[in-house]
């Protein structure tokens, strides 16, 4: 098993130390976050990014925040929770595993309710977060073992964003898959769309890979089609910010493309994600808060300005593939093919067996 390299965060006694991911690949900045203020902006501005690790950061947001409540009476200090809930809730829409982190610590803290002092909730708090933290990567390798079923012993994967262990506690989710292919000594040769407009692929995708020793080839997003008819692929694996009841599944923006093209050359399509991911209570794709976010990551990169000044942008940071386009989810309870609306029920349901 391969030691891992890479670290998006991590819980330390006085802070919680964030990767800066804005930085790479160019320097390896890290965050000391100490305040509410610090952690809201580092994953609002995409410091700490993808839905697990927005999870675990916000539970180790409020954890770390419960430590400054100055009360003995556990209901104002429960009371004291929302605003910093709130708060950390406001700072990404679509990623449903920030809500399912904050829902858990809060669930945890009332349970315990006055039987247990404000000293303990605060403990109880800590190690609730770090417990999130540690199933995630835990989660992540069943993942990666479970996404074996369908990668073959010599596979062309494409795939956009960041879904390594960047993007979560460790390992990753799509890129997790990859991991435990190249890991298990599959010949694998990973195709990194490059995705704009932040460029998470080339800039963070391509370097995971560089530091685990994986083949890969990057290219813009522009020409994924084209590889695909000149190059051929055996497959295509993306992650998921959100997973509908019907499973139609949220992804950075450009997936619901992939899908489209994947259909178009018959390459199975498939989505990698966490079970913290699948939002029951979301019934279609079409329900799924999309995040919009500033016209400046379209009309230029850096200080370089690539557009007119005052041109007319439409940012959505996600788009919604249908259902019928994915092939299966995997998860970390297992691969879940279609009918989706009943088999992730089923895999929901058992996993809280």
């Amino acid at each position: 098993m391969q030691t891992e390299k890479v670290q998006s965060l991590c819980w330390c006694n006085d802070h919680i130390r964030i990767l800066d991911q804005t930085r790479l690949p160019a320097a390896e900045i890290y965050i000391e976050c100490r305040d509410l203020a610090t952690m809201a902006d580092a994953i609002r501005r995409l410091a700490v990014r993808g839905a697990p690790a927005i999870g675990i950061a916000a539970a180790m947001g409020l954890a770390f925040e419960a430590k400054k409540i100055e009360t003995s009476s556990c209901e104002n200090f429960l009371q004291a929770l929302k605003p910093v809930c709130d708060c950390l809730r406001a700072t990404r829409p679509t990623a449903v595993n920030l809500q399912w982190a904050l829902d858990r610590m809060m669930a945890k803290a009332r349970a315990a309710g006055e039987k247990a002092g404000v000293v303990e909730l605060k403990n109880l708090l800590i190690a609730e977060a770090q417990a999130i933290h540690t199933e995630d990567i835990a989660n992540n390798r069943s993942m990666g073992l479970f996404g074996q079923d369908v990668v073959p012993r010599k596979a062309a994967i494409m795939t956009i964003c960041n879904t390594g262990a960047l993007c979560c506690g460790g390992h990753g989710t799509a890129l997790g898959v990859i991991r435990t292919a190249a890991e298990q000594g599959k010949d694998i040769n990973v195709v990194v769309c490059e995705t704009r407009p932040l460029l998470q692929g080339a800039r963070l995708t391509a370097w995971e890979l560089k530091a685990y020793g994986i083949p890969c080839k990057l290219i813009t997003d522009g020409m994924a089609a084209f590889y695909m008819k000149k190059k051929g692929l055996d497959l295509v694996i993306t992650g998921a910010d959100r997973v509908a009841a019907n499973g139609d599944s949220a992804n950075k923006i450009g997936t619901y493309s992939l899908a489209v093209l994947a259909k178009h050359h018959q390459v199975p399509f498939y989505i990698a994600a966490p079970c913290s991911t699948v939002d029951m209570a979301i019934a279609v794709g079409d329900a799924i808060p999309i995040e919009e976010r500033a016209s400046d990551e379209v009309t230029g990169f850096g200080a370089s300005l690539t557009a007119p000044v005052g041109t007319p942008v439409w940012n959505p940071s996600f788009d919604v593939t249908p259902a019928e386009l994915i092939s299966g989810i995997i998860t970390d309870k297992g691969l879940v093919l279609p009918p989706y609306k009943a088999n992730l029920k089923k895999i929901l349901c058992a996993g809280k067996m």
